[in-house]
């Protein structure tokens, strides 16, 4: 399943974005566990969390996950030459945008006026997108890390 040819594994060992990417990932895996226990800790009233708490942890959750959406576009520019929903990251893209969707999806539902409790499950299913996703890519770096060592047994990297 590994996607990469050796000419883009050099592109993308070579490039910044990945650089990028790897030190914004674990950030956003450190803003949605925040968010998840803030939303938690409001859910079931442990500490008289206030509601604030929940919508300002969704917030930097999905501005973090934008600005990891807008430089993987960037990466995947530089790599397979279209900006997103390139054939090699297609899934990966698609991922994206539906949890990228039931990011906004709080929002939208807030300015809908619905209450606190829809909107705290509301922020778990954009958390459980989150997850889906960053599984998606953990594979992938994991199959694509397999690859890049068989390449390289191999003399063709």
């Amino acid at each position: 399943m590994p996607r990469y040819t050796p000419e883009q594994l050099a592109k993308r060992n070579a490039s910044v974005w990945t650089d990028i990417q790897v030190i914004l990932a674990p950030f956003q895996f450190l803003i949605f566990l925040a968010g998840v226990t803030v939303t938690t800790l409001y859910a079931n009233h442990v500490f008289a969390i206030d509601f604030y708490w929940v919508s300002l942890a969704i917030l930097f959750k999905t501005l973090f996950f934008a600005l990891l959406f807008i430089t993987g576009m960037f990466f995947e520019k530089e790599i397979f030459d279209q900006w997103v929903y390139s054939k090699e990251f297609l899934w990966e893209d698609v991922g994206s945008t539906v949890a990228g969707a039931f990011h906004l999806l709080y929002f939208f539902l807030a300015y809908m006026g619905y209450s606190e409790k829809v909107l705290a499950g509301e922020a778990y299913l954009a958390y459980l997108t989150y997850v889906v996703n960053a599984l998606q890519y953990l594979v992938r770096i994991i199959l694509e890390k397999h690859n890049e060592r068989k390449l390289k047994l191999h003399g063709q990297i």
